[in-house]
């Protein structure tokens, strides 16, 4: 499977606004950057599966073992902080 970021630089501010555009035509709703989404009572434990999954496909990242926790998914802050944590670490290897 390719990655998909491979040829592009992946940014704060790019991955925030990707994460943000998925979750409104998903949820309808425009999300604050430190909303935490599973509080609001508006996502499901079953939308992080997908939430998972969307950021592993779209940010070819692979997330397991202890970064796999509803802690990393509460926020688009917190998804992007992980995202650009495995993305770094996948570019070290």
């Amino acid at each position: 499977m390719s990655n998909p970021t491979a040829d592009r630089q992946l940014t704060a501010e790019g991955v925030a606004a990707e994460l943000k555009q998925f979750l409104r035509e998903r949820t309808k709703t425009d999300w604050e950057s430190d909303t935490d989404l599973f509080a609001s009572g508006s996502i499901s434990s079953m939308f992080a599966m997908e939430l998972v999954v969307h950021v592993e496909q779209t940010f070819g990242v692979a997330i397991a073992g202890p970064d796999l926790k509803i802690d990393n998914f509460r926020t688009v802050n917190a998804m992007t902080a992980l995202v650009l944590r495995l993305a770094q670490t996948d570019d070290a290897a």
